[in-house]
Parts: C-alpha cells; sequence; structure tokens
C-alpha cells in the first residue's frame, strides 16, 4: 500500500474514532436511553414550590368597633319598655361590661354603633357601608334572628337571599378594608326563648302582642301544627347558622361565634318587659361571649 493511501486510511480511522466518541460523550450528557434508564441528568432540576402565603394575623386587641345587627345590638326593651338603650348594648354599650369597654381606651370615640332595631339581613350590606366610612380594626355582627320571627314561616327570608347579602356584606368590607376583622355571633336559639317564658303568664301575655309570631304565637299550644311552625324557625335558624359559618369560614378575618346559639339564657337574662329580648344582664353576657371569642388566641370556631 502506496504511503499516500496508508496516510488517508489512518486519518479516515482516526475521524472515525473521534466521531464516535464525540457521540458517546453527546449520548453520555443527554442521558439519551433507548433503554429506559435513569434519564433525571437530561432534566433541569425542578424548581421548589413556592410557600403559599401565611393567612393574616388575628389582633386580639383591635382599637375600633363598629357593632352591626337588630334590636339586640340597640339594647332594645333593656331599659325601657319598647325603646332602645344602645348604652347597654353587648357591644357598645358605655354602661355594661361591653366588648367596647373590655377592649378600648376610649370606647366613646373608637366605636360606633349602626345597628337597627327590626333589622334583618337584607339591611346588612347598607350597615356595613356605613361601617366602611370609620375604617374599623373590628367589625361585629349579630343579625338573622328577625329574619326567621317572620308573622308565617312562609315570611321567613330563604336561604339564598340570606347567604347572598352575606356574602355581599362581607366582599364589601373585605374589599374596602382588607385587614379589618369581623366577629359574627351566631342567631339566638328561639326556642329556647320560648321554652323559657312560656311558662310565665306575663310573657305568654306579652307575646301575644305580636312578638315574633311564627316562634311564640299560641306559646302555650301543643297542636301538632303548631309544634310543626316552631319546628320550621328551629330548622330556618340552623340553616342561618350553616351559612354564617360557612361564609365567615372562608375569611382568614372572620371569626364565627356559635356559642351565642348554645348559650341558656334565664329569665334573669331576658327583658322584663318582653321575655325576648336580653335584658341588661343578658347583654353583659354576650358582652363576655364576644369578648372570649375576639380575644383567643386561636379561633374557637
Amino acid at each position: 500500500m502506496r504511503r499516500s493511501t496508508v496516510r488517508k486510511v489512518r486519518t479516515a480511522a482516526r475521524a472515525a474514532v473521534a466521531a464516535v466518541s464525540a457521540f458517546s460523550v453527546t449520548l453520555l450528557v443527554t442521558g439519551c436511553d433507548s433503554g429506559g434508564g435513569d434519564t433525571s441528568a437530561a432534566k433541569p432540576s425542578a424548581a421548589k414550590p413556592s410557600a403559599s402565603p401565611a393567612a393574616p394575623a388575628w389582633n386580639t386587641r383591635p382599637q375600633s368597633i363598629v357593632s352591626l345587627g337588630d334590636s339586640i345590638t340597640r339594647g332594645f326593651d333593656a331599659c325601657a319598655v319598647f325603646k332602645d338603650c344602645p348604652e347597654v348594648s353587648w357591644a357598645t354599650g358605655t354602661q355594661v361590661d361591653s366588648v367596647a369597654r373590655k377592649l378600648l381606651a376610649s370606647p366613646q370615640t373608637s366605636s360606633w354603633n349602626y345597628a337597627r332595631t327590626g333589622a334583618r339581613m337584607a339591611d346588612l350590606p347598607g350597615q356595613m357601608q356605613s361601617a366602611i366610612a370609620h375604617k374599623p380594626q373590628l367589625v361585629t355582627v349579630l343579625l338573622g334572628a328577625n329574619d326567621a320571627c317572620r308573622p308565617n314561616v312562609a315570611d321567613m327570608t330563604p336561604t339564598a337571599s340570606f347567604r347572598a347579602d352575606f356574602e355581599a356584606a362581607v366582599k364589601a368590607l373585605r374589599t374596602a378594608l382588607p385587614k379589618s376583622q369581623i366577629y359574627v355571633a351566631s342567631v339566638p336559639d328561639l326556642q329556647r326563648l320560648w321554652s323559657q317564658g312560656r311558662v310565665n303568664d306575663y310573657a305568654k301575655t306579652v307575646w301575644k302582642l305580636g312578638i315574633c309570631p311564627s316562634m311564640l304565637k299560641d306559646s302555650e299550644s301543643a297542636d301538632p301544627a303548631v309544634e310543626q311552625r316552631r319546628a320550621q324557625v328551629v330548622k330556618r335558624v340552623a340553616e342561618y347558622n350553616a351559612i354564617l359559618k360557612d361564609v365567615c369560614g372562608r375569611d382568614a378575618l372572620c371569626r364565627y361565634d356559635g356559642a351565642v346559639h348554645g348559650y341558656d339564657f334565664t329569665s334573669e337574662a331576658l327583658s322584663r318587659w318582653d321575655w325576648f329580648h336580653p335584658s341588661r344582664k343578658g347583654q353583659g353576657e354576650l358582652a363576655a361571649l364576644a369578648y372570649r371569642t375576639i380575644t383567643a388566641e386561636k379561633n374557637p370556631a
């Protein structure tokens, strides 16, 4: 073989070896393995999932309060017959150991009461707008008894409307004031109020004036139709409370207090004028329940 031919063969051989080596290196780098071997070297390391943002911390010592709701929060029938008495309101009263007095250095200048006697859940969005104007650190809500206390059970607020109005109010606050907290009291147990007063002659007489007729009308009757009517009210109140708990539970800065519904009001805790609304003593007991939930380090719900 000529030298020139040998040189050409050697050159071609070296080129082939180099090509094979390069191809082998490529296989190693890319991890290409038709046999299904480990291909992890070919994949970029997976990015670590970002940590979910921490839920906002609940402030156990808010410095301003707006209270919303109905006659209970207005202190109706606690001081005088058929009159509001906000001075003894469980939420903002200055003549009872209210939530505002327990928490605030100056309740007179740092708390506001926009509850209205006779209010129902449909009124809450409007009340919430009044609350937002003060930019409170805490909003309290106790509402729903009037939605169940209607002339007839057919007149009770439908659960869908109750939910929609409550959600609208919470959304309005959360949109305007993302850091404001909400304390939501459960609807009181209307059947328990009936059981407390039905053995009292005066209570049975005053109830005939039209106080919560869906529950209290014919208070002495054991007629099956009457008992069925009361059962419908009990069921609707339970549905209202389930809605309050559900909607509140989806907001990191909302606390629902089921203890209000579960509280066993005695006759001393009820108004001596109507045996339905809380007395001054009852208002103080509501304040104690709310204070416990608001100041708890962890949500007790």
